[in-house]
């Protein structure tokens, strides 16, 4: 193999593609990195050398292409097939998970073979590496001349310190934000060196590749990653430049992928289509428990297609699926979504913030959460919910024994909604822990009417009340009520202070999910004060 400017020269071999959609190697070419990048990902998994899948119709026979040491040798010209080539975009055939497996019993091959792990000719095989990240990732780059992300490095040598390393796993925190000197951000090529090496990482359960530089080509590589791990249970790509083709690739790869738990892809615009191959996903994974898809600019077909795979999905625990692009005033996804609360069994923690959301909206979900004996978190944030929006709610709060978290911020309920709820809360609910009406145009008549409901309800521990319009009375009130201990510090977002001996509030970074997107690098508060829901409602160890 030799170097050739930013290609890397095969002698004796060109990539066609048969008739079937097989890779076939023929001829002499150049192999692009990106090429290079994906190929040396999938060898990263061989662990034995693999037999060369034949094109139907061809005349190789199962030994052929191989000799008896196990090494690979140049193919004949005539078409044949190198197993486990990866799509590598335009012309290079299917995604693996798409190309039709060669079942025939004379070969004998697997699934897994089509997918992945030829190596190349003369390659040592690969053993399970041992728990010096570091030292393989520097082995990583030299092999692929590729320069060392620094960023990386940093990160994986603290990795290697950990003592726990191979008992409890570890999650590696790439993400491109968050730190007091910039890093170099992840790139496509970096995250292809490091998947090289985590292939035979069991240990890294977790991968934080968030506010980074990766596009479609790391989603592929990503979903190549995912075909052949078993072990990563927690990926974030939030806020990076993946779209409609990469969401395919991904999602691809998790109708066959058995360990990944939460998957967050919060704010990569894939747009309606990408939505749809998450929802097709949906009907088929078993294993995903947490799903973000935020702020992707997903559409109306997409929300539909969700909320139907949702009543057949019996694993899925939370969904996020704030923010979606929708040109109708009709509320027809609000519609669907509340049929399928109706009848989903496993859904704890629903996401439906900036959905314009109106009364007619909040009237059917509430109908069907009447039957609902799972949800425990709904987010109804950021819509166009007024005083009898919150009437509905305050009258399923009566009936509904399940719901712990409420978030309301951001409507426009007034003091007429929350008096409806705290009438409620004071004779009829015993379950609601966590209510959140932050900037809802609420006066001091509704604000002192929540805090006497507070003296009667020991159930309900979280207050969030910043942002209305905070009077003398609303002041003395709160400050009652952490006088007597009823309102714990850490549970709501105000504190009281005086100044020539009259009480004011002031504002507490404290809040359901303040570091939803975000987590300082030094955390002004407590993590449980700034992010309440996680503690109250925990879905999976990945939150």
């Amino acid at each position: 193999m030799q170097e050739n400017g930013a290609h890397l020269l095969l002698p004796g071999r060109a990539a066609v593609k048969s008739p079937e959609g097989f890779i076939c190697w023929k001829g002499p070419a150049q192999e692009s990195l990106k090429e290079q990048l994906i190929r040396v990902t999938m060898d990263s998994f061989a662990k034995a050398p693999r037999r060369p899948t034949p094109c139907p119709g061809s005349e190789l026979s199962p030994t052929q292409g191989r000799d008896p040491g196990g090494s690979w040798q140049p193919l004949p010209a005539a078409s044949c097939c190198r197993p486990g080539t990866p799509s590598l975009g335009t012309g290079w055939g299917h995604p693996p998970w798409e190309r039709a497996r060669d079942t025939r019993p004379e070969n004998g091959l697997r699934y897994r073979a089509q997918l992945g792990a030829a190596r190349l000719p003369n390659s040592p095989r690969v053993m399970a590496v041992a728990p010096d990240l570091h030292l393989h990732y520097m082995e990583a780059c030299q092999n692929l001349s590729q320069p060392e992300n620094p960023f990386i490095a940093r990160v994986l040598q603290e990795a290697d310190k950990n003592d726990e390393i191979t008992t409890k796993g570890i999650t590696l925190k790439l993400a491109g934000n968050n730190h007091l000197v910039p890093v170099p951000r992840v790139t496509d090529n970096d995250l292809a060196v490091l998947v090289s090496v985590l292939g035979q990482a069991p240990f890294v359960t977790g991968l934080d590749l968030a506010y980074n530089l990766l596009t479609d080509v790391g989603a592929e590589i990503m979903a190549v990653f995912l075909q052949e791990n078993s072990t990563l249970q927690y990926l974030n790509l939030m806020f990076n430049d993946i779209g409609t083709s990469g969401a395919e690739l991904i999602a691809g790869a998790l109708r066959n992928n058995q360990s990944l738990v939460h998957l967050r892809m919060t704010g990569n615009k894939i747009g309606n289509q990408g939505g749809m191959f998450f929802a097709s996903m949906l009907e088929i994974n078993s294993t995903l428990k947490k799903l973000d898809l935020g702020d992707c600019d997903v559409g109306l077909r997409c929300l539909i297609a969700t909320a139907i795979a949702l009543t057949q999905n019996k694993s899925l625990k939370a969904i996020n699926l704030n923010r979606p692009l929708l040109s109708t005033q009709q509320e027809e996804t609000t519609v669907h979504i509340a049929l399928m609360l109706r009848s989903n069994s496993s859904l704890v923690e629903l996401h439906l913030g900036k959905h314009e959301m109106k009364n007619f909206g909040v009237e059917r979900l509430c109908d069907a959460l009447y039957e609902n004996s799972t949800l425990r978190y709904l987010d109804l944030s950021c819509n166009n919910i007024i005083c009898d929006g919150a009437k509905f709610l305050a009258e399923l709060l009566k009936k509904n024994h399940t719901l712990e978290i409420l978030d309301l911020d951001a409507n426009r309920i007034e003091d007429a909604g929350i008096i409806y709820l705290s009438e409620t809360l004071v004779t009829r609910n015993r379950t609601l822990k966590a209510l959140s009406v932050v900037s809802n145009n609420i006066t001091g008549r509704g604000l002192v009417a929540l805090a006497q409901a507070m003296h009667s309800n020991m159930t309900l521990s979280h207050i969030y009340i910043w942002g209305n319009k905070i009077d003398r009375s609303t002041c003395a009130a709160f400050a009652e009520l952490m006088a007597v201990e009823r309102l714990q510090p850490d549970c709501t977002d105000v504190a009281p202070y005086k100044v020539d001996g009259e009480i004011f509030l002031a504002e507490l970074s404290h809040g359901l999910a303040k570091h939803r997107y975000w987590s300082p690098r030094c955390a002004a508060v407590a993590p449980g004060a700034a992010n309440a829901s996680l503690e109250i409602v925990p879905v999976s160890e990945y939150l």
